[in-house]
This record gives C-alpha cells, structure tokens and sequence, in this order.
C-alpha cells in the first residue's frame, strides 16, 4: 500500500456490502411491508449471501494465496485481514436472519401458512408424506456411505446433502443423503390453508429408513458453497477453441471449485463438522450454524399456494407497468422516436416501446441496421426473437454478446445459438474485458442520407428485470449521438477502446476522465458547485479522491449509492460536504445518473456504469447525455424525490453505519410514489424533431 494512502475517509468493500445485505434484511423487519413480502426479503437476503461468498469470498481466498502481499486501497487490509473481518462479521448476520426468519413463520401460522416437522403432522398428512417419500422420493435417492473402503464424494455448489454421523459394531461411519435436484423443495400437505414440509425434513425422519444397518449418531443438513469467482481470462484455452464452448467449460467447472463456506443447519454435530472440515480443507471460521432452512429459493413458490384473499393481504398490491406518457400507445414508436427523445422509468413504465421499436425496424424496409450489445437476456425474449426476424428479414444485425455475465452465462451462450442460427452476427467480447454496456443502434435510410436511432439504457435488456429494477431508458434520433453509436459499434467491432465520442462517454477508456472533468469543473465553483451521483456501488479510488477534493473545496455532493460505498461522507475537512444515502424498497434500484451543476446549465447523464474500478478499466460501459428539455424535467423530477424520500432511505455516517432519517415531514416512499404519480405528456413540438415530412404519415397509422 502506497504510504500517501489516506484511508481516513474510506472504508472496505466487503464490509460495505455485508452492511448493504444487513439493510436487505431490515426490509424483513418492516412493519409496513406485507408479511410474504417480509419472508422474501429474508430469502433475498440468504442467497446474496451465497453469491457474495461464492464470489468475493472466493475472490479473496485466491488472492490471500499468491505470496506477493497486496493491501486494500480503501482500507489498507490484506486478503486473509479481510476474509477475518468477513467471518467475524457475518456471524451475528446469520444470528439476525435466524431470529427474523423464525418470527416471520410464526405469524404466518396465525395465517394458516405454516411450515411442519413429521412431529407435527397428524395420521392423515403422516400417511400422506409416507406415500410420497416411498413412491416419488426413495426411488431416486443416492445415499453414500464414507469409510475406509468408499471415498468421499464431490459435494456440490450449494446443493442441501443429510450428512450423518453413523456406527455398526463399534465402527465409526458416515452417511450423505443428497437432496435429488428433480424433486420439488417441498410437499403441500392435503390440509385447509397453505400447509408444507420440505423435502430434507422428509429426508431426516427417513435417514434412519436409509442407513437401517447403521445406528445414528449425529445427523444434520449441510451445505458447501464453492469459490465461483470463475475469470474467463485467467483461464488459458486453445487457440481455435470456440469462446462459447470454452465457457462452456468455465459454467460446469464453477461446481467444483474450492469450498469456501459450510453451513449447516440441526443440532451440535460436532463429529461430523469435524469431518467435513478435514475432507473439505475448511478451517471451523468458515463454519456457519443455522438454524433456518440453507436454501430459501423455496420461499418465492409459497405465494402460488395461497388463496387470493391471502394474497392480498400478505404480499404487495399487484402493480401493471404503464404505457409511458412521452408515446402514443396508438401510434408507432419509431416515427415517434424521431420526433422527440423518449425517457422511460422502468418499472413504473413499460419496456413495451422499445420492444416496439426493435420489431418496427426489424419489418421496416427503410431499415439497414440493428446494432446491440447484450448483457443479460430473459430465459424468454422478445427482443431476442425481434433481432432473429430482423435478421431473417435481411438486415444487418450484429450483437456484442457478454457471454460471461456471471450466473446467466448459459442462457446468454442457449440465445447466441439461437441468433446465430437466424443469420444474425454475434461477437463476444473481449479478453480481460466484460461488455456491461446497454447501447442499441437503429440504422436506416432517409431522404437526404442515413438516419439513426439511438437506445441507451441504465439495465439489462431483461424483459423479467424490467418490472423489477428502477432503470432508465433513453430512445433519441439525436445525429449527434447517432453518429458516436455509429463509431462506437465499429470500434468495438474492431477492438477498439480508445475511440472519441462527441456526446456519448465510454469506458474503459474516457468514461473517468470525463466525470472527473465534469468534477473538476464543479471544484471550480467551490461552495456554488454542485454534484447529484446515484449508483449502485463506488469503489474507485481515483474517483473517490476527486469526490473528497469536491468536498474540501465547499462542493456540495449528493449521493444515492443502493449498494457498497467505500466513501465515508461526513468526515471534517475531508468529507464533509458530502452526504450518502441507500434506498432499499420493492424494487432493486438499478438505475445510474449522473448530475454535475445546477439548474439548465446542468449536465445530466444516464449510464450503465458504477464508480467501481472494474467499471471504469476493465469493462465496456456507456453514459448518455440527457439534453432535451421534457426528459431533463423528468430526470431532475426523479432525483428531487430520490433526495426527498424518508421512509426507505438510510443515512450514511461518518462511523461507517446506515440509519433511518428522522422524519421531520410527511412522510415520502419515492417508489410508491413514482408508482402511483401521473406523469404529464410531454407538450406537442417539445424536442428536437428529426422527422422528414413523407415519414410523418407513419405516425397516424399502427404497422
């Protein structure tokens, strides 16, 4: 660590997100939420966990064994200082589910949803649980016997195993009794309201059943999670390999990477940690007691079982997307696009016209060119199929595929296939560096020219994760901004990140230096500057520092960060013009703006970039500029009450902890209230028209 290091305003990643899981499960405390909801935000909150300790944990623990000892820059820890400071504060984490998770099932019984154990089931629901096990479980189970003639068998990537301490004629053995993947989680039990057992509840009343030559001595559900901080391009592979069978390889080797964690959940069973941790290589630190179920996934399928009066009293009103305000939903998208610019608020507003827009052009005959880059796709796409006609069509479609979105790298490889095959032309990506970026380019031709269509989103193109995520979305005929799509395409066609772009920013080179120019701009002002940030997460260090400089030259800075903020605001001399705060609600906030000054003389970008190091060197990110007069009100509408809410928003203080605001006004939800607020239609002539007069007929008719 460089001596000049001022770690006095910073504070670890890690330790930052443990504290952002720890406002997910806050949520679950929540008077106000629906009582489902509550059960969900504890499920939430369990498999962030797994994934944090597949992946930065994971992470950490590779790092801790190369020799060279690398220091944090944000707190000056070593890996194996940090992987400490994880475990120990993970601990009373687990504690707090436990007790939230066990008082949530107890009010849900005086709902009549309840959770059973074979000692509380009556002779009829014992029969039933009986015929289910020896029809449709026992068939397919694969119990083990580990001892001196049978070896101990790969365990899984979290996959729930009844590990038994066992013993015949003063032998010591051990049983694993996986939880066959085909089966469901659980059983509904043939009784009034929303009774269930889960299936390894099943399977531990009947381990005695399955092991009967044995006698049992300590029995208890266990899981392993598995470093899955798999790096495509740490990875060597041949030279004529395809990029898509090699990650091929990389999804099925995540399953059998290095532990990382056990969890288990029964009694002491000290016998059996003692054995798993020997053949899993685990130290007792990265040993996790629990007292609730080691999956949740179970707790999102519990809603289908309720009667529609539980419904709507235990989980959230259900709540329709609109049509945005800035479109006629009577009219097609694309003429409208050329219009006037388009703002879209997802979740609160359809993903529909965009989709709109892709299938228009895909049948357009004007059209030449559809150009994307992909991150994420939905199991089911539209936008998949829509690029598969308009390549069958005869355009030219060509889609940057990250196939190495982590955790959805299969679906991303099953559409590739799948687009390849309509004709269209796929790229993936670049080595050592992910494509995050949320650009789409509509080409085509027009009298005098070539016209473009521009598409800049904050989120995925995720027809799923769009009624879930706060994210923006920007459609504009801007040939400004047109013509930097146009050369970002074939620079990134080519491998090239150095590019420059007029309007739009990009990453990984340019994207940093133009908002910490836009920073330095605001330095300028002194105490007259002003800096709006809403993330996701900050972890770079240079732009941090840029940030504390702000402060320190009376800069006011505003920062909506959801996730890890390794910027302590508040800290006298250094800070302390800076305020922090996360909303954690219903929806994920998702969405990423950027503000630098005030007023119309204000800069206002959306983009798919967080201030994380890995954002800005070592991926492809864009951040558009937001100019026209109605989508600049919408935005700066947006951020006011982002600032305003004080019901879900949390303060970051100087001593590194969250707390509620006290509520000195009425009180403001600001995702009810982008929920419920009717947002008002743009005026007519509003916006730069890049609408040629033959094309405007399109506009009075639906294709």
């Amino acid at each position: 660590m460089r001596e000049s290091l001022d770690t006095r305003f910073t504070q670890d990643r890690e330790l930052s997100w443990l504290k952002f899981n720890q406002r997910v499960l806050d949520e679950a405390t929540d008077e106000t939420v629906p009582l489902m909801e509550r059960l969900k935000f504890a499920a939430i909150f369990t498999s962030n966990l797994d994934e944090f300790f597949m992946v930065r944990v994971g992470s950490l623990t590779d790092m801790a064994m190369v020799k060279q000892t690398h220091r944090d820059n944000k707190s000056g820890m070593t890996p194996k200082e940090q992987l400490q400071a994880i475990f120990k504060g993970v601990v009373p984490l687990y504690k707090q589910r436990d007790r939230v998770f066990a008082q949530l099932e107890l009010r849900l019984r005086s709902c009549n949803i309840c959770r059973l154990s074979m000692e509380e089931l009556d002779s009829r629901a014992r029969k039933q649980v009986e015929r289910w096990y020896f029809n449709q479980v026992r068939p397919v189970l694969s119990p083990l016997v580990v001892d001196l003639h049978h070896p101990f068998p790969h365990l899984s990537n979290k996959r729930p195993v009844i590990a038994l301490a066992l013993q015949r004629e003063g032998q010591a053995a051990f049983g694993l009794l996986p939880l066959p993947p085909g089966l469901p989680s659980f059983l509904r039990l043939e009784e009034p309201g929303a009774h269930y057992i889960l299936l390894q509840d099943v399977l531990m009343a009947f381990a005695g059943e399955v092991f009967r030559q044995f006698s049992i001595v300590e029995k208890a559900v266990v899981a392993v999670t598995r470093n899955a901080d798999i790096s495509p391009e740490d990875e060597s592979y041949d030279v004529d390999e395809d990029f898509r069978q090699h990650m091929r390889k990389l999804v099925k080797k995540r399953a059998r990477l290095a532990p990382v964690r056990l969890e288990l959940q029964g009694g002491k069973a000290e016998r059996l940690i003692s054995f798993l941790c020997d053949r899993l290589a685990l130290p007792r630190e990265q040993v996790f007691k629990s007292r609730v179920p080691l999956s949740l996934a179970y707790v999102q399928e519990l809603t289908a079982l309720l009667p529609p009066e539980s419904v709507r009293s235990l989980c959230y009103p259900p709540f329709s997307p609109r049509f945005p305000s800035c479109l006629d939903p009577q009219k097609p998208v694309l003429p409208q696009i050329l219009q006037r610019d388009a703002l879209v608020f997802y979740p609160f507003e359809q993903m529909e016209p965009f989709l709109r827009l892709i299938r228009e052009a895909a049948f357009d005959p004007e059209v030449l060119s559809i150009k994307i880059t992909i991150y994420r796709l939905a199991a089911r796409a539209k936008l998949a199929e829509y690029l598969c006609a308009a390549a069958e069509n005869g355009k030219d479609v060509t889609v940057l595929m990250e196939l190495r979105a982590r955790f959805d790298e299969q679906n991303n490889i099953l559409w590739a296939e799948r687009m390849e095959e309509a004709g269209c032309t796929l790229l993936y990506g670049f080595e050592g560096i992910k494509v995050h970026s949320k650009i789409c380019l509509i080409t085509r031709r027009a009298r005098g020219g070539i016209q473009h269509i521009t598409q800049v989103g904050t989120g995925n193109y995720n027809e799923q994760t769009a009624r879930l995520y706060t994210d923006l979305c920007l459609m504009t005929a801007d040939p400004t901004i047109g013509a930097d799509a146009a050369a970002f395409f074939q620079n990134m066609a080519v491998g090239r990140f150095d590019g420059a772009y007029r309007r739009l920013l990009a990453s990984p080179l340019g994207l940093r230096d133009k908002v910490m120019s836009l920073i330095d701009r605001e330095i300028s002002k002194g105490a007259d500057g002003y800096i709006f940030l809403k993330l996701n997460s900050i972890t770079d260090r240079l732009l941090i520092d840029k940030l504390s400089q702000a402060s320190q030259a009376g800069v006011e800075v505003v920062m909506n960060v959801r996730g890890i903020c390794c910027l302590v605001p508040g800290i006298p001399m250094l800070t302390e013009h800076i305020q922090v705060f996360s909303i954690v609600g219903r929806y994920l906030e998702h969405s990423r703006i950027y503000q630098f000054g005030r007023g119309e003389q204000a800069d206002l970008y959306i983009s798919s970039a967080d201030f994380m190091t890995r954002n800005t060197e070592r991926r492809v990110e864009i951040a558009a500029p937001i100019s026209q007069s109605w989508c600049r009100s919408r935005l700066l509408h947006i951020i006011d009450l982002l600032c305003r809410d004080n019901v879900k928003s949390r303060q970051l203080g100087p001593d590194g902890l969250y707390r509620p605001l006290i509520q000195q006004e009425s009180p403001c939800c600001s995702q009810e209230v982008f929920q419920s607020e009717p947002v008002p239609c743009p005026a007519q002539g509003v916006g730069h028209s890049w609408l040629p007069a033959p094309f405007s007929r399109l506009l009075r008719h639906r294709p």
